[in-house]
């Protein structure tokens, strides 16, 4: 019985990590789509806040941030 158990919880700990591995890889495939996108591409992204908060200062410019997750499942 606790082969049995343990076997069952193997199956299910192997099933969760392939489907973790098929969304991240959706997610991936998502978000490369959303960076193709004309308003995306048009502009030149810092992705590294910090870095945008110094440029913007020292350009004396304001700051966009734009969060998004609209490429998770």
């Amino acid at each position: 019985m606790k082969r049995i158990v343990g076997v069952l919880a193997g199956l299910l700990l192997l099933a969760c990590a392939v489907s973790a591995q098929s969304q991240q890889e959706e997610m991936q495939a998502n978000y490369d789509k959303k960076l193709k996108k004309d308003f995306m591409s048009k502009v030149s992204w810092e992705r590294d806040f910090a870095a945008a908060k110094a440029k913007a200062a020292k350009e004396n410019k304001l700051l966009l941030a734009y969060f998004s997750r609209s490429y998770a499942p």
